[in-house]
């Protein structure tokens, strides 16, 4: 099964965008796009949900977040993913509605390029102003100070940002504008931001071309779906969390910050800017699905659904082992409650 997982994985990360399987005992054509974030995580569970329910093929094509929810306006798909959900703007611009569902979660790492380093601390300080530019070595001294013992090298940092439009963008700067003034104060945050016009800042679509871009520039950092660090074997670094702990991310420090979520709400669009626990990774976030309300096929809505709550039952014990966070019990219990406005 795992070999399955990472065939997928690493088809992502040379450029294999498309993958799905059937559904259903109608031949049914499902058409998604979007979120680079979950892409491994949805490319096994559309080729699993194609074994045990056949009839129905779902393409998902990795186009990012912002690309996603542009062709779901236009109704050029059936559903979309997005890191970022849906904004209430672009909500009110899709006829008939929309049904919005976190199906996962994940972390966003700090992928780095430094050879012979094999564990870097990043301080909550300095990690927003790597991305603002005004830290561009790699041994200035609140970095070194952070990481006694290790050999720094004397070179400039190379920024690998993303290019397009990116709901991991948006979590990302999210987070560094609730955390530091000056990022929140010169860049701020969204799906797109206005990146330093730096030499030593450089763009790359959609995670699999910042994680393969970081992978192959020495001295680099870029911010990438913690599963993409993993499966690729890219280092990546400990941050400072809100309690002082520098903390790696993985499935326990994951439940943590998702544990600071609110979920007494009646929207599902469920933001961790800065999670307080102080075992929490420091950027985390859920990831979301987007259906139509009134879809117009009454087949495909069916085996959307269908889809929908075996995804956020049995399809979250393939979460963890391709690096995402399974959902909390009262998270799946409201996605499956929703699914039922798919029509």
């Amino acid at each position: 099964m795992k070999s399955t997982f990472l065939r997928y994985v690493l088809a992502a990360l040379i450029g294999l965008f498309v993958a799905g399987g059937p559904a259903f005992a109608q031949n049914v054509r499902i058409s998604g796009a979007g979120a680079s974030f979950p892409f491994p995580l949805y490319s096994a569970w559309f080729q699993k949900y194609s074994q045990i329910t056949p009839g129905v093929r779902i393409d998902y094509q990795s186009t990012g977040s912002g690309a996603g929810v542009r062709s779901f306006i236009q109704r050029l798909v059936d559903f979309a993913g997005s890191d970022a959900a849906i904004s209430d703007e672009e909500k009110a611009q899709i006829d008939g509605g929309v049904v919005v569902l976190p199906l996962t979660a994940g972390e966003v790492v700090l992928a780095y390029n430094l050879p012979g380093v094999k564990e870097l601390k990043l301080p909550r300080e300095v990690y927003p102003l790597i991305f603002t530019g005004d830290v561009n070595r790699w041994n200035d001294p609140r970095i070194v100070a952070a990481n006694p013992g290790v050999t720094l090298p004397d070179q400039t940092i190379t920024v690998v940002r993303r290019s397009d439009s990116s709901g991991t963008t948006f979590v990302f700067t999210q987070h560094l504008s609730a955390i530091s003034e000056p990022f929140k104060t010169k860049l701020g945050f969204g799906t797109t931001v206005q990146w330093p016009s730096l030499p030593n800042f450089i763009g790359a679509p959609r995670n699999d071309g910042i994680t393969a871009t970081v992978m192959q520039t020495p001295g680099a950092i870029g911010y990438i779906e913690y599963g993409f660090a993993r499966l690729s074997n890219t280092p990546f670094a400990l941050l400072e969390n809100k309690s002082g702990n520098f903390v790696k991310a993985g499935d326990e420090a994951g439940q943590a910050a998702l544990a600071s979520a609110d979920f007494s709400g009646d929207d599902l669009r469920i933001w961790i800017t800065d999670p307080t626990d102080p075992k929490a990774y420091p950027i985390a976030t859920f990831t979301w699905l987007l259906f139509y309300k009134k879809h117009g096929n009454e087949q495909i809505a069916a085996a959307l659904r269908d889809f929908v709550k075996w995804a956020a039952t049995d399809g979250q014990t393939m979460a963890s082992e391709l690096g995402y966070i399974p959902l909390p019990k009262i998270v799946v219990e409201r996605v499956i409650a929703e699914s039922a406005n798919i029509q």
